[in-house]
């Protein structure tokens, strides 16, 4: 099983960064790949929460579900990928400062199948980590776009 962690600090407090990614209107904003995220149960954030995802990687076109299998307000939301496309994308919020906060991502997910998939293994460890690094970086700005806007988006 693969696993790769980040940590970084955003311009933003804990709760300004865990409620924009708790919402899963913004998601498709920043998580690499993901252009559809819609809820399929009857609640939208929280654990147990599930979502119909469609993902752009090139040329592979997967539709995994996606559900929220770690989560405490203000601390950890954990996304669950399950399908051709599977894995688990967990982010962690604490606390830096005044107005800062460190936003730590991880993920795991399974070793490439078959034979082929286990030469291609090193291009696969590649793929993650970029994927990781971009969905990191990019929320990271969006956090803190979104902490220089008031309640409706616009700026303050």
């Amino acid at each position: 099983m693969g696993h790769i962690k980040y940590a970084s600090d955003v311009g933003a407090p804990v709760e300004v960064a865990f409620n924009y990614t708790d919402n899963h209107l913004f998601v498709p904003d920043w998580m690499f790949g993901i252009v559809d995220f819609v809820p399929t149960g009857e609640s939208d954030r929280g654990l147990g929460a599930v979502f119909a995802t469609s993902a752009r990687l090139a040329l592979w076109r997967p539709n995994p579900t996606c559900e929220i299998t770690e989560y405490r307000r203000n601390a950890v939301i954990g996304y669950t990928l399950r399908g051709r496309l599977s894995g688990t994308l967990t982010l962690r919020f604490d606390p830096l400062g005044y107005g800062r906060s460190v936003l730590t991502s991880e993920a795991e997910y399974g070793p490439p199948r078959g034979p082929v998939g286990r030469l291609g293994a090193g291009l696969v460890d590649a793929a993650v980590e970029s994927a990781l690094r971009r969905t990191e970086s990019r929320l990271r700005r969006e956090i803190e776009e979104f902490h220089g806007t008031d309640l409706v988006g616009r700026i303050a």
